[in-house]
């Protein structure tokens, strides 16, 4: 069979939720933030991110953070198909902190969790026979049920010629040797443990841990001599992590010094956060050890991953993907917290976001002012007006990916949490309707705390009326705002959309827009996603893509508005737009809607024409797009066929 998987990892999986507050103790914590959590998870995660193809065995439970955790691994670009969903036990839980420098509070909530009842029978050779390599770790040879699924995973994974590894794991708790309270202790000695792992270490390939952890496998508290013990019952390659001072990899006989085995380079940096550092380091390991790396580079890559780790919040969240690692590991070090690295954060968000977006079908009701100056309307009235507006989105949508829309929290409440969970691209708005200079809408605060309760998949965007030629007083004031909610959007771990229209205060040509694009970039704000009205020319849309594409490499794309365009000319607009890859489509609204929302709100016409009338508007605009992206694309075709074709001169 072929090998179509890097690896595959087993064992614990759970979610974390993390304390947001640093500098306290876990008694005190007022919120928290939820991430992918277990280390065998976060190894799959951390591999997928550096280009190897990972896949979890696991058991996760049929409920919500079940559910989410499946979603995330996929998002990841982790295989699920060795993830049980288990209809009797919840998924397993994680709360920890950040207390200081060297205490990091943790509680696990695992009684009878899904993960502790993987068993033999979900353990399937086809599956297992896939991998080049299987990872296991330590804490699932805790209990007969699971230990007998990892023997079985491992016997499967040699018996077709694939690669094993442990990373030792060693959580005394977990194996029953400390109390709830004591999650964040790191060794006890036990003969018990120590029997059991030296049962199993010569069914590894690679065997990784820390030094205590390594005393707990050697049983010997000297660090030399448990090597030595673990060498005797083991063939792998043994790698020692050991903080601040790197890892050494051992191959044959263990020296007399840790000093003497095979190392790679190190980086100094800030220690903040020690909380999955090690399923950091294992991730950027695994990757150089299955590239067949030499061990000075393997280890390269696994202290680099380390450093992540320790110098972010969360654990999965802080692990590089492969851009970022070959970044880093050209340029260096600028910054000892790289957490404060604005150039290494900004490759590290743009290159970790969820899910991709290559079409981008927008239907735009986001509208306020507009709405409300309707004969006829109120408040009311035009919220029931959106909720018809997401039955169009969902009619042409179909669950099909490439959909979505743009609806405001204030008037659109309703429509936007039918939104939720539907696969589409959802933006929100943030500015006051038609303000100059911008100023927002009162849910986000003032100090812009309202992005807080927004969902993650929730799109901060956000009108901004500005021409290159404003004074220095208005764009100030603009800068400021913009440069807030884009930290803002950050800090909330939500994706920005800029919006400019240049045309509404002043004359354009074909560089206004490139032009007001460059300044934002200057200020450091990168939006992830740029809504442009449609240049005047090709040159137009040149200019703009090449001032995004040289300041940002990473950026999602552009979508381009509509300003109410009539379809004949939205379909010139598209001709002239689709020959550029950079946009990926638009985010029309009065086009689609007006007519029905004069109509609707003067009980001239019902909800279901309404909507039967929106949804052949939005059809026939998708249409529009799609052949103006195709003819785009056969254009580009026959022009690269004819140079190929082109007689020499």
């Amino acid at each position: 069979m072929a090998k179509d998987l890097d690896l595959i990892t087993i064992g614990r999986s759970s979610v974390d939720l993390y304390g947001a507050q640093v500098g306290g103790r876990l008694e005190d914590m007022r919120s928290f933030e939820k991430y992918v959590g277990g280390s065998p998870t976060n190894m799959a995660t951390g591999t997928a991110r550096l280009g190897l193809k990972s896949a979890l065995i696991t058991r996760v439970g049929d409920e919500h953070m079940g559910r989410f955790l499946r979603e995330e691994l996929k998002r990841e670009g982790v295989d699920t198909t060795g993830v049980v969903t288990d209809p009797e036990r919840l998924t397993a839980l994680v709360l920890l902190g950040i207390r200081d420098e060297d205490r990091f509070p943790l509680i696990f909530y695992r009684e009878d969790c899904a993960d502790m009842a993987l068993c033999e029978a979900d353990i399937d050779e086809s599956f297992v026979a896939r991998a080049r390599a299987v990872v296991a770790t330590g804490t699932h040879l805790s209990h007969p049920r699971t230990e007998a699924a990892v023997l079985k995973a491992l016997e499967l994974a040699r018996r077709h010629g694939g690669r094993t590894a442990l990373d030792i794991d060693y959580r005394p708790n977990l194996w029953g040797l400390a109390g709830h309270g004591a999650g964040e202790e790191r060794f006890i000695a036990s003969a018990a443990v120590t029997g059991k792992l030296q049962s199993t270490l010569h069914l590894f390939d690679l065997i990784v841990g820390t030094e205590e952890e390594f005393h707990i496998a050697g049983g010997s508290t000297d660090t030399i001599e448990a090597l030595k013990a673990v060498r005797r019952v083991s063939g792998a390659v043994l790698v020692c992590k050991r903080g601040a001072a790197g890892a050494a990899a051992f191959e044959g006989a263990i020296p007399d010094s840790l000093d003497e085995g095979r190392t790679g380079p190190g980086f100094p940096i800030e220690v903040f956060n020690v909380l999955g550092a090690g399923d950091g380091f294992m991730s950027g390991l695994l990757k150089g050890w299955l590239d067949d790396e030499d061990w000075p580079t393997a280890l390269k890559y696994a202290n680099a991953c380390g450093a992540f780790a320790v110098s972010r919040h969360g654990c999965t969240p802080a692990y590089p993907s492969l851009t970022e690692l070959e970044f880093f590991l050209e340029r260096g070090v600028k910054e000892t917290a790289l957490r404060k690295d604005p150039a290494l954060e900004q490759i590290h968000w743009s290159t970790n976001r969820r899910g991709e977006w290559p079409v981008m079908r927008v239907f735009a009701f986001d509208h306020r002012i507009q709405m409300e100056d309707l004969e006829g309307a109120d408040a009311e009235k035009i919220g029931r007006f959106k909720e018809l507006c997401i039955e169009a989105v969902l009619s042409v949508q179909k669950g099909r990916a490439g959909y979505g829309l743009l609806c405001d929290g204030r008037l659109g409440r309703r429509a936007l949490h039918r939104a939720a969970g539907e696969g589409l691209w959802i933006g929100r708005p943030v500015e006051w309707p038609g303000s100059r200079p911008l100023t927002l809408e009162p849910e986000i605060g003032p100090d812009f705390g309202g992005l807080a309760e927004w969902p993650a998949e929730h799109v901060v965007k956000c009108l901004c009326f500005c021409h290159p030629d404003d004074g220095a007083e208005i764009w100030a004031r603009q800068e400021e705002t913009v440069k807030r909610l884009f930290s803002a959007a950050r800090r909330n771990r939500l994706e920005f959309l800029l919006e400019v229209i240049p045309s509404k205060v002043g004359p354009v040509d074909d560089g206004t827009s490139a032009r007001i694009i460059r300044r934002f970039y200057d200020l450091g704000i990168y939006p992830d996603w740029w809504k442009l009205e449609p240049m005047v020319s090709e040159a137009g849309w040149r200019e703009a893509c090449a001032a995004i594409e040289e300041k940002d490499p990473h950026v999602r794309g552009i979508v381009v508005l509509g300003l109410d365009a009539s379809e004949a000319a939205l379909k010139a607009s598209f001709a002239s737009a689709a020959r550029f890859p950079l946009v990926k489509g638009f985010a029309v609204g009065r086009t689609i809607f007006g007519d029905a929302a004069r109509a609707y709100m003067k009980g001239e016409m019902t909800p279901e024409a309404a909507v039967t009338q929106m949804t052949d508007r939005f059809t026939r605009l998708c249409d529009l797009w799609d052949a103006a992206r195709a003819s785009a694309s056969a254009e580009k075709s026959e022009s690269i066929f004819g140079q190929h074709d082109a007689p020499n001169q």
